[in-house]
């Protein structure tokens, strides 16, 4: 399946999603880390789909989502920054996810300066994802209370 890169943006703004998850961790030195992940979710009757943009992305993993639909995933910062950032600079996304694409890229330049390893780095990030499209808010504002709490 030979896929155009200005189909893929738009697919993306329709079933894409940017997001930045903040977990705790005990083995990282401040106790959380910080997890970017770029997703395309559909039926399991598209998992095909979701092969083919695995292989034009060349990174991630199409694994079980819910039921029966299916995800690409892509977690690795080194294929945030080979891939999925240059694709989307190139041929950029023309709805709102634009605007969480442009958050999304700040957090991974923050990481990329390993701002993520330290409590005011993932203060300053949780501050960039709230401004998302983010569901776990309530989630990020517990986070931040235990890093207030931290002193490095």
């Amino acid at each position: 399946m030979k896929i155009n890169p200005h189909w893929v943006s738009g697919f993306v703004d329709g079933e894409g999603t940017f997001y930045v998850g903040i977990n705790k961790n005990d083995t990282m030195k401040i106790n959380f880390q910080v997890l970017p992940e770029f997703r395309i979710v559909q039926h399991k009757r598209d998992i095909q789909l979701l092969y083919a943009l695995k292989k034009y992305f060349g990174a991630g993993v199409v694994r079980i989502n819910h039921d029966t639909r299916y995800e690409l995933r892509i977690r690795s910062l080194e294929h945030m920054n080979k891939f999925v950032i240059p694709h989307f600079d190139k041929y950029p996304l023309l709805t709102q996810k634009k605007f969480d694409f442009i958050k999304f890229k700040e957090i991974i330049a923050l990481m990329n300066q390993n701002k993520h390893l330290s409590a005011e780095g993932i203060k300053d990030i949780i501050a960039i994802a709230s401004k998302m499209n983010r569901q776990d808010k309530i989630s990020a504002l517990k986070v931040l209370e235990e890093l207030n709490s931290y002193h490095e």
